[in-house]
């Protein structure tokens, strides 16, 4: 046996082995201390191997999902090793200590799960491939339990943001790709070959062009090879629901990096998981297929003006007609996850339930289109979509006669098929059902006839239907000629066998497994119809999950007074009464307001400095406006009395950082990264937050750099931009930057205690409140006390010399600053030119030469 167990642990290619025995899948070696470990489960050992004991764990093979859910989850993955052949399979092949035939017949991962236990169900699983060709990043995407298929080429130094969108949970790339992704699973590069991908492709989808399905690149077609090869791989040939890949055109999302995502806790908090987080504020979804929807829509916005206004207006149609959404929500609670469904079942995973599912969920489509199409105000999108809804007619009353009410999950004891649909089944049914009435007469006949009213007939897995009663009647039966025969003693109770008892359970099991081998030819029927059906339920399922985000928009819209956005092409921002949608429903939650503000950008003022008091809300400000533009371009009504927002092609924010100490970077390198990422691609189109800029090194370097950053947004860049300071030398940016103004967030001393308005108006910060903020923080009034004594002492040098600011009105702007040529350094010459050779000892001379060495 542990020949065979090495010899597949060689295949799993470090992946753990789940190996079957019997109910268990099995663990052993090295692997069974990581499973122990993560599943907390019993370490035990057997046998030995090279003189030590073989460590071994064990999962039930009923329960196995739970146990891989949770190695998943630890990062692991899982290679299972089936048994293909029975026991009698084995004996009849090999003699009677023959061992049963496995082979891996799946390897699991992160990004190739299809199980609805191994899933979050409000949470797409996206796999994606990447290599380069010729220069250029190729990325293929998909969701293998929907189905969902996205290709996309990008330049290599925008793979990031890409990346970042998709929010993949396995990655895997070229071996020569040259990328920077520690993260990814390496594959042979022979793997992503672009004619290769192009054939896979025309194969899957059984067409001889894949012009019908959009324009593909080299890049895009080598990585849709090397995402095919690798499902093919852990599938072990057996490939899951592909639909035909979709484009994702350069420029059609607005582009944002990870930084900009994580900074701004789009679809998870800085903590982790969704709570805190916007997505967990807006979402209002119905459906797991809606939430999954909503969740990219928010993680790639779009720049197309008319496909924004399509989203709007559905919402709007449905936020203007609460009984119609109220209408369309109760059908869609009804709804199953119909693409999962579907995934699981074209995938050879599949259950009569999922059979069901299908069913139900094309049913309340048909609903739902129903009432869409009883109408005549429907906008664009909604009759886009009315056709998707249906044309599943056949299909749902094949279902409807061919299943039961309620498939059960597992489909190996039948049960599944309704009565009525097939007459053989019936019949086979009918004398499985014929014969237990029998047996339960000859039960009683046999009491009779024995005089023993404590008999029973009774049934097992090993000894099938059997004659049981107490020891102590035993011998009633034990007679030569009473015409039953002894089959096994037990401590209370003798059993026996009996030859009308065995004709009749021959006839039981004959006809059940007749039974059993018709209802499983049905369901390869159902199953072969859901598949050849595949891209229209699969077109419905998206139409349903589409309907559900813009119900559940216009639900939350309607909860807290949000406002349809107006949208553009010019560069302006102009919101009124802005909040933060997070911030809100906390305040909310605990019976407090939040405080609006405006904020006013437009080409002549597009670049906002902002002071005022830590805790004052200049961050919340900083935020609330980007995911304001976020909320719109995606879609939905925004938290504000009233928005126009000019298109915004990519969105940067630098609010907060922390060490990254896995790549060996401090805060303020982390937070120069990112400010040089903003000054290296945002441009005029682009929407920038900025907070603290060089609050993490000294306060000479630090204003000389918020400085910089500043005049390089404004003059170079030209960005909208929110820029938060605490450097109040700041504000004579003002004097030379004629599209730069300056706001504060208020706040008052009120008889020793800082009270925070967390209002935004014009002009400077009057003073920081530092001291105040510390007070508040409960830091030690003698520390408070000593930090204000230093502070005047610091404030009269200030005062004397000028500021930390004196002279920078002379400088030039940003752009004459560029021109304006380094000093020339040459420490080396100086030095050589300073010696006077003469005096020099040869141990002197000797040292200088050293010295000079290491300098050069």
């Amino acid at each position: 046996m542990m020949v065979q167990y090495l010899a597949l642990k060689q295949q799993a290619e470090g992946c753990l082995l789940f190996y079957r025995m019997g109910d268990f899948f099995e663990l052993f070696f090295e692997d069974a201390r990581i499973a122990s470990g993560v599943l907390d489960i019993a370490l035990t050992s057997r046998g030995e191997h090279g003189g030590a004991p073989i460590p071994m764990c064990g999962v039930p093979v009923h329960s196995a999902e739970s146990y891989l859910a949770r190695l998943i989850r630890a990062g692991c993955r899982v290679a299972i090793a089936e048994q293909t052949e029975t026991p009698e399979e084995a004996r009849k092949r090999a003699g009677s200590k023959a061992l049963v035939a496995r082979d891996i017949v799946r390897f699991v991962t992160a990004g190739t799960l299809t199980e609805d236990a191994l899933l979050e169900p409000r949470r797409a699983n996206v796999l994606a491939a990447v290599c380069t060709v010729r220069g250029a990043a190729g990325i293929a995407a998909c969701d293998i339990s929907t189905g969902r298929m996205e290709l996309e080429e990008c330049a290599p130094e925008a793979l990031g943001a890409a990346l970042a969108r998709l929010g993949a949970t396995e990655l895997v790339m070229a071996e020569d790709s040259g990328l920077d992704l520690p993260e990814a699973a390496e594959r042979s590069a022979r793997a992503f070959d672009s004619q290769r991908g192009a054939d896979r492709l025309m194969a899957l989808h059984g067409v001889s062009t894949l012009d019908g399905f959009g324009q593909f690149s080299r890049a895009m077609l080598a990585a849709a090879a090397g995402l095919i090869d690798y499902l093919d791989h852990v599938g072990r040939g057996n490939l899951p629901l592909l639909l035909p890949p979709v484009v994702r055109a350069a420029g059609a999302f607005m582009a944002m990096d990870e930084a900009t995502r994580a900074s701004l806790e789009i679809l998870a908090a800085s903590g982790g998981g969704r709570k805190g987080s916007l997505i967990e504020a807006i979402d209002r979804c119905i459906t797991s297929a809606g939430a999954r929807l909503l969740a990219e829509d928010l993680a790639a916005p779009l720049t197309d003006l008319a496909a924004i206004r399509a989203r709007l207006e559905l919402v709007s149609w449905l936020h203007d007609d609460p009984l119609l959404r109220g209408d369309l929500r109760a059908v869609l609670r009804a709804a199953p996850d119909l693409g999962r469904a579907l995934g699981r079942v074209v995938a050879g995973r599949g259950s009569p339930r999922d059979l069901g599912q299908l069913r139900d969920g094309l049913r309340e489509a048909q609903r739902l289109q129903a009432v869409l199409a009883a109408r005549a105000d429907r906008p664009a999108l909604a009759q886009a979509l009315l056709p998707a809804l249906g044309g599943h007619g056949a299909l749902i009353d094949l279902y409807d006669h061919a299943l039961v009410p309620v498939p059960p999950t597992e489909r190996t004891n039948g049960g599944f098929i309704a009565a009525g649909y097939d007459a053989a089944l019936d019949a086979l049914r009918d004398a499985a059902g014929n014969s237990r009435r029998a047996i339960a007469a000859l039960e009683a006949r046999y009491r009779e006839e024995t005089g023993t009213p404590s008999l029973k007939v009774r049934h097992n897995g090993v000894l099938g239907y059997f004659i049981e009663v107490p020891a102590r009647h035993a011998d009633r039966l034990m007679a030569p000629d009473g015409g039953f025969t002894h089959r096994q003693t037990m401590a209370g109770a003798v059993r026996f066998n009996a030859l009308a008892l065995h004709e009749e359970a021959s006839r039981i099991a004959e006809a059940g497994g007749h039974a059993l081998a018709a209802e499983e030819a049905h369901f390869e029927d159902l199953t072969a119809r859901a598949i050849a059906a595949r891209e229209a339920i699969a077109a419905t399922a998206a139409a349903l999950a589409r309907i559900d985000v813009a119900a559940g928009q216009a639900e939350r819209a309607a909860e807290s007074g949000w406002c349809l956005p107006r949208l553009s092409e010019d560069t302006a921002l102009a919101i009124r009464g802005g909040r933060h949608p997070v911030v809100e429903a906390a305040l909310a939650a605990r019976g407090e307001r939040f405080v609006a503000n405006d904020c006013q950008l437009s080409p002549r003022d597009r670049l906002w400095l902002i002071g005022g008091p830590n805790m004052g809300g200049k961050s919340t400000f900083l935020r609330q406006n980007a995911l304001i533009v976020i909320l719109a371009q995606s879609g939905g009504f925004v938290p504000a009395e009233a928005a126009q927002i000019g298109l915004v092609d990519r969105l940067f924010s630098r609010v907060g950082a922390a060490d990254n100490l896995a790549r060996g970077r401090s805060t303020f390198m982390v937070e120069m990264v990112e400010t040089a990422a903003i000054l290296a691609q945002a441009g005029e189109r682009s929407f920038v937050i900025l907070d603290e800029v060089g609050r993490g090194t000294s306060t000479y370097d630090g204003l000389a750099l918020a400085w910089a950053v500043a005049e390089a947004v404004h003059e170079v860049n030209r960005s909208r931009c929110l820029f938060a300071t605490h450097y109040h030398e700041l504000a004579r940016l003002a004097e030379t930057c004629e599209a730069l103004s300056l706001h504060h967030v208020r706040a008052r001393e009120w008889k020793g205690d800082l009270v925070l308005l967390h209002e935004l108006a014009e002009g400077p910060a009057d003073k920081s409140y530092g001291l105040a903020v510390a007070r508040l923080a409960g830091v030690p009034a003698p520390v408070v006390k000593r930090a204000k004594a230093v502070l005047d002492k610091l404030e009269k040098g200030r005062a004397a010399t000028g500021g930390l600011a004196a002279g920078l009105d002379d400088l030039p702007l940003f752009a004459a600053a560029l021109d304006a040529a380094e000093e020339k350094v040459d420490a080396l010459r100086e030095k050589l030119g300073a010696i006077d050779i003469d005096s020099l000892s040869p141990r002197v001379a000797l040292d200088l030469l050293y010295e000079l060495k290491r300098e050069l």
